[in-house]
């Protein structure tokens, strides 16, 4: 008896120390941060139970708040804790607006301006062929232009060839060329392209340069410009020859429209090469601004970025289809001009029938007489 007495005794001290030992886990329990917030807030959730779509804590479940997903949609801002602070912008809606923009209508018009532009040169052959030297070749020929005239056509010329190549490769190149060559030699070449595009837009740019220093001077319009423009330089009927200096106004057009889409692109590129470093559409919007154009002069780094990206497309796309003409012109389309830039030398009677005030000025003769706007035959040479 006296063993069970102790054996008892000793079970319920052990009892005893277990419920001693969970009354005081239950405790700590009780006293933590956490069950001391569910007490606090046992009412509420008591109050908050899921109906309607909402969830407790007063936040949003299923229900849809118009009025915030509207502002989202707008484009505002929140805060974040990472350095990025684009980061805090859930929706960007100019993005798909810029997407829209290069996928749809600046692919399409560009498209089409390229190709009618081609179109238009065919055309133009098949009806007027190739301009003749009127007068036949002299056999004799008078400097045009020097190295240093050519390198600077040729160093523009030839690095502009490849940014186009390039840049309409990032256009249309999944449209035109990934079918025919496949994905892999397709991402190769997109790759090197890219490379090549971003290095080779120094050199077009030292080009440009070079042709202000070399030819601003004989860029400047005069009187003789509009002569030549209401006799479309004579392209389209044969023995009109309107007078000109080293330049005419054709060429005065295509000059300008180089440097100042060169300027443009240029510029353009350069924001692009070097992202969110510079803010060129703020401060064009500024200024345009001061004629009433109400346009927004606070753009965020990201909308920097997007327009630069069209401007770029779409200045692109222009010099590419005035630089069609312009090749077409220079070669196959007059004889004797690819001379001039070719060895610098063209041909006495050539300089006569197109360049007639230039080669008198050069040869230290009389200016010819304008009197009849140049629609006789120029004196060859004799």
């Amino acid at each position: 008896m006296r063993v069970l007495s102790q054996r008892s005794r000793r079970g319920g001290l052990r009892l005893a120390a277990f419920l001693v030992l969970g009354l005081a886990l239950l405790a700590a329990a009780a006293l933590s941060p956490e069950a001391a917030l569910a007490q606090a807030t046992r009412g509420d959730v008591a109050q908050e139970t899921p109906t309607g779509g909402n969830i407790p804590g007063n936040s949003l479940g299923s229900a849809s708040d118009t009025e915030i997903w509207r502002q989202v949609r707008r484009g505002v801002q929140g805060t974040v804790s990472i350095p990025d602070p684009n980061a805090a912008q859930l929706i960007q809606s100019q993005g798909e607006s810029w997407r829209a923009w290069r996928n749809g209508p600046l692919s399409t018009v560009g498209g089409w301006a390229m190709l009618g532009m081609v179109i238009l040169l065919a055309l133009f052959f098949a009806l007027r062929g190739r301009i003749k030297i009127d007068a036949g070749p002299a056999g004799r020929t008078v400097e045009r232009f020097n190295a240093i005239e050519r390198f600077a056509h040729w160093l523009t010329a030839v690095s502009f060839i490849v940014l186009a190549i390039t840049g309409l490769n990032l256009l249309y190149g999944r449209y035109v060329l990934l079918p025919i060559i496949g994905a892999d030699v397709f991402s190769d070449l997109t790759s090197a392209g890219k490379y090549a595009h971003n290095f080779i837009a120094f050199a077009f740019m030292l080009g440009v340069v070079m042709m202000v220093v070399l030819w601003i001077r004989h860029n400047i319009p005069n009187r003789y410009d509009l002569i030549w423009l209401s006799k479309a330089g004579g392209l389209f009927a044969k023995g009109v020859h309107p007078p000109s200096k080293k330049f005419n106004a054709g060429q005065k057009v295509i000059f300008w429209v180089v440097v100042l889409g060169g300027i443009s692109i240029s510029l353009s590129g350069i924001a692009l090469l070097f992202p969110f470093e510079f803010k060129f559409f703020e401060g064009t919007y500024a200024v345009l601004n001061v004629f009433g154009a109400g346009l927004p002069e606070t753009l965020t780094p990201m909308q920097e970025m997007q327009l630069s990206q069209l401007w770029h497309t779409v200045v692109g796309l222009f010099l590419t289809a005035v630089i069609l003409a312009h090749i077409y012109i220079g070669s196959v389309g007059m004889e004797g001009a690819f001379a001039a830039m070719g060895s610098g030398m063209v041909d006495e009677n050539w300089a006569r029938e197109h360049h007639n005030l230039w080669m008198a000025e050069l040869k230290g003769e009389p200016m010819p007489d304008i009197g009849g706007h140049g629609d006789g035959k120029p004196q060859p040479a004799e």
